[in-house]
């Protein structure tokens, strides 16, 4: 049995999502409309292609801690759901924080921590608990040394839910002139020719681990997905060298496709979600296709544009 679909799999704005497997069906989070009253609209489906939303996810904090709410993920512990998420005031002041909740589709309530004080700019943070129990957190943040200056990925442990041990590691810096943001941007008082790496996502695979990332600009046809490979959650990591994106805009059919996440699908295929820019730019809407997994790394099926289907694996 297959599942037949086409992308988008939701017509409205819904950027960065978030799937998670919830007993026999999945709930998404996602960057966008503020939904009665709350950040962060909130959508269930029983099969990763039809979506229903049930209203938004995380009570809103006091206005000057900004107005901007970006890139929630949400996984469980402790019998509790917890959100990690960005809020700020655009490009400038963003931080992370975390909200907790008694069921995945809220409501969460902010515990009042910012889990990044020293950092100039974080984002898109991403939980993962390793098979013995550590957790880490995954994310973005602005790093001003080097020869590509930028926006790049960072790792630290959760020594609890609210809590990061305060030890930071870059896990992986700019590599190509794909991953170019602006050139000549203005930030923290100079000119840079600025790179992006963003929307990290770990995933382990026979014993070693696979970070998923966007780069480049999310408002240019030369945003994509790509990943590096390590043996440990914090690292070394590296980049599989000639490999190209694993997702890319497709002209005048799918733009800017990224931030994506990867679940498994109701057949057991796993299924990477991601948005991407319709073709007129009127919104970025979420999309999925199939993880295969092969011996020279993973690779997506898409982006697909036109009706097809979710494959179930073997067995």
């Amino acid at each position: 049995m297959t599942l037949r679909y086409c992308n988008p799999v939701h017509d409205a704005y819904f950027a960065d999502p978030f799937v998670l497997r919830v007993g026999d069906g999945y709930v998404a989070y996602g960057t966008g409309r503020v939904v009665d009253g709350r950040a962060f609209e909130v959508l269930t489906s029983p099969d990763l292609i039809t979506w229903s939303s049930v209203g938004g996810a995380l009570e809103l904090l006091p206005p000057e801690a900004g107005s901007d709410y970006w890139a929630p993920e949400v996984t469980e512990a402790h019998g509790k759901w917890w959100m990690y998420y960005s809020v700020g005031f655009g490009d400038a002041g963003h931080h992370l924080r975390v909200a907790v909740a008694d069921r995945p589709t809220g409501p969460f309530i902010d515990q009042g921590i910012n889990l990044t004080p020293g950092e100039r700019f974080a984002i898109d943070a991403s939980p993962f608990r390793d098979e013995d129990g550590t957790w880490y957190l995954f994310y973005a943040r602005d790093v001003l040394e080097g020869d590509r200056v930028g926006t790049m990925l960072a790792v630290d442990v959760l020594e609890g839910m609210t809590r990061l041990r305060g030890q930071p590691r870059t896990m992986l810096r700019p590599s190509g002139d794909w991953q170019v943001f602006l050139r000549e941007r203005k930030m923290y008082g100079q000119v840079y020719d600025w790179h992006t790496l963003e929307g990290p996502f770990v995933r382990r695979y026979e014993g070693r681990y696979y970070c998923f990332y966007s780069g480049g600009s999310w408002l240019e046809p030369t945003y994509g997905v790509a990943y590096a490979v390590a043996d440990h959650p914090l690292g070394p990591w590296v980049e599989p060298a000639g490999i190209p994106p694993l997702l890319r805009t497709v002209s005048d059919k799918v733009i800017g496709p990224g931030h994506n996440c990867v679940v498994t699908g109701p057949g057991g295929q796993d299924v990477v979600v991601y948005h991407a820019w319709d073709p007129g730019r009127t919104a970025r809407r979420m999309c999925i296709d199939p993880l295969v997994w092969g011996e020279q790394g993973p690779r997506v099926l898409g982006p697909s544009f036109v009706p097809t289907h979710l494959p179930r694996t073997a067995g």
